[in-house]
């Protein structure tokens, strides 16, 4: 990865994207962009479309969803503390503790997430499970009225934890998922504008994924592809207390993952195999023996069908404020798709 690819990974990770709220992460995805595709488009969703060789007939959707997990304010007390839903889902357990970054129409808010001290809970409440309403928001107000001046009902935020390196190839950050999947993308875009294409290349930084697939089902009907690929990340099993007799065998630093199952066109996955082999690029596998919970599953099922197939980077501790990433399968992954789609013909039929 160069110093270039791996600034924009990193600003990518740290600008809040809530599922909703994902603007300034969708407008530093297409500035990223701009210089290197034919046509950039922002649509009324806020998914960003990214378009190379416009004028061929075969389009070809690459897709990674832009959004993040976070919290919503639904509540401003009389002491003005905040109640919070949670955007997307994650162990309520986490939040207890963490710094949030809160995201009004004006600026930044810094608060933090509280709770009642150990000290003072009874043996019945220390051995209840953290619920999101025992939980609370305090930006340091002293009234309802003074917190309001400051955020609104609706607000939405994000645990406020920078993204830092690991020993070696490894990255941690609040977002990887899925944002790593929204950088594999970009990275593909801007290496094929120096590559010679036989199709049209679509990629999309798609919105609102983690709340329903809900940007995948709307920019997938719009490209109406005949055929794409989904990027996501997907449970890493190399670390305690996973199973991979449930999740399978995937570790961080193996190369991209690569899914078997009924999400996936069997011409489609027959060929990434070939092309992961043929030029030597690690791969992993799983079995998803049912629809997949990621916008490959909207991209499917679109229209009258899309051949679709799902290639993920390993991810551990998903949902929380530190997944970890390899680095190195974030190269690969572009390499594959790179490679992939520079081999492939002015058109193909992938009917099974």
């Amino acid at each position: 990865m160069n110093k270039l690819s791996e600034e924009f990974l990193v600003n990518l990770l740290q600008t809040p994207s809530p599922s909703g709220y994902e603007q300034p992460a969708a407008k530093l995805w297409r500035d990223y962009l701009k210089d290197d595709v034919d046509e950039l488009i922002p649509d009324v969703h806020g998914n960003s479309i990214a378009v190379l060789n416009p004028d061929a007939e075969f389009k070809f959707m690459l897709a990674g969803h832009i959004d993040e997990i976070g919290l919503m304010v639904t509540h401003i007390d009389k002491k003005g503390f905040l109640y919070t839903a949670q955007i997307g889902g994650m162990d309520p357990a986490l939040l207890v503790g963490q710094r949030v970054k809160i995201m009004n129409k004006k600026k930044e808010i810094f608060g933090v997430i509280g709770r009642k001290a150990i000290h003072l809970m009874t043996p019945d409440e220390r051995k209840k499970g953290v619920e999101m309403e025992n939980i609370w928001v305090d930006i340091g107000a002293d009234s309802k009225s003074a917190a309001e001046k400051r955020v609104s009902v609706g607000d939405p935020m994000v645990i406020d934890v920078a993204c830092r390196r690991l020993a070696g190839d490894k990255l941690v950050s609040r977002a990887t998922d899925d944002k790593t999947g929204a950088y594999v993308v970009a990275e593909v875009m801007k290496t094929l504008a120096r590559r010679k294409l036989r199709i049209c290349v679509m990629g999309v930084a798609t919105v609102q994924e983690e709340v329903g697939l809900r940007g995948a089902i709307t920019s997938t009907y719009r490209v109406n592809p005949d055929a794409g690929f989904a990027l996501d990340v997907t449970f890493a099993s190399d670390h305690p207390e996973t199973d991979p007799k449930k999740i399978g065998e995937v570790k961080l630093g193996k190369g991209p993952v690569l899914h078997r199952g009924p999400n996936i066109n069997p011409v489609m996955e027959d060929l990434l195999f070939k092309v992961a082999e043929q030029k030597k690029i690690p791969y992993q596998v799983t079995a998803e023996p049912r629809g997949t919970g990621t916008d490959a599953n909207a991209m499917q099922l679109s229209r009258g069908g899309t051949a679709t197939a799902l290639i993920s980077i390993p991810n551990r501790y998903m949902h929380t404020p530190v997944e970890v990433i390899s680095t190195k399968d974030l190269d690969n992954t572009v390499k594959l798709i790179v490679e992939y789609l520079v081999a492939h013909p002015a058109t193909r039929d992938y009917r099974p």
